[in-house]
């Protein structure tokens, strides 16, 4: 599924208006595969028109065993893995480039839901990236070449004057090319682990582990 475009992740927040109330998660009701339920679950939230539905938490680890977490955009999900793009050379793309494996988190917390994602990743060719980056507004991709991730800025000055001399670079009508140093990664699950809120914290829990459509469901204490 492509998230970049209409109903999908958008530049900037939505309305927070859940008008969805789940109750509860039973073995009776899961699919054979997970790919399935996570996409019911991405419907309920963007019906429910929570703020930045396909954010994510994107946790990895250092070559020197250094855990790290923060939040990007999931872009397209399918059966071959869940999609999202960064600059190469910030702290998780050299993370990445190290340990090639993380943990996706999604916290849709009115919802009271929650879904853990971990597996495998590999980089995106540009050609395969260069798709989304085309679609993004002329600004975000003019701000791709601007911050060089995860450096040190001597001060916001420094940011804005190098994003106005890439500005004066490719004015308007020009295209931006894509920087080599940016594109796409994409996780493979192996595991994945649906949460559920449920009262007094005995909360629905159940894990997908496997591969493909050859997947075993474990229901985990909360």
């Amino acid at each position: 599924m492509d998230l970049t475009g209409p109903g999908g992740a958008a530049d900037e927040p939505g309305p927070s208006q859940p008008d969805i109330q789940p109750t509860a998660l039973d073995e009776s009701e899961l699919p054979a595969e997970p790919l399935e339920l996570f996409t019911a679950w991405l419907g309920d939230v963007l019906r429910a028109g929570l703020p930045e539905p396909t954010a994510m938490v994107l946790a990895t680890v250092s070559g020197d065993l250094q855990p790290r977490a923060r939040m990007v955009l999931l872009k397209s999900f399918g059966p071959a893995g869940f999609v999202f793009y960064t600059n190469r050379t910030s702290r998780k793309g050299s993370d990445l480039a190290e340990v090639p494996r993380a943990c996706l988190l999604f916290p849709w917390h009115a919802l009271r839901r929650q879904v853990i994602i971990e597996g495998p990743v590999a980089e995106l060719s540009a050609g395969d990236s260069e798709p989304y980056f085309r679609s993004r507004p002329r600004g975000s991709q003019l701000g791709a070449w601007a911050s060089r991730q995860s450096t040190v800025l001597s001060s916001r000055a420094q940011l804005d004057d190098r994003f106005a001399e890439l500005d004066r670079r490719w004015p308007e009508g020009t295209q931006v090319p894509m920087p080599d140093f940016w594109g796409g990664y994409r996780l493979l699950p192996e595991t994945m682990e649906f949460w559920q809120g449920r009262p007094n914290r005995l909360h629905d829990r159940f894990r997908y582990t496997g591969r493909g459509s050859t997947w075993a469901i474990s229901r985990l204490a909360p």
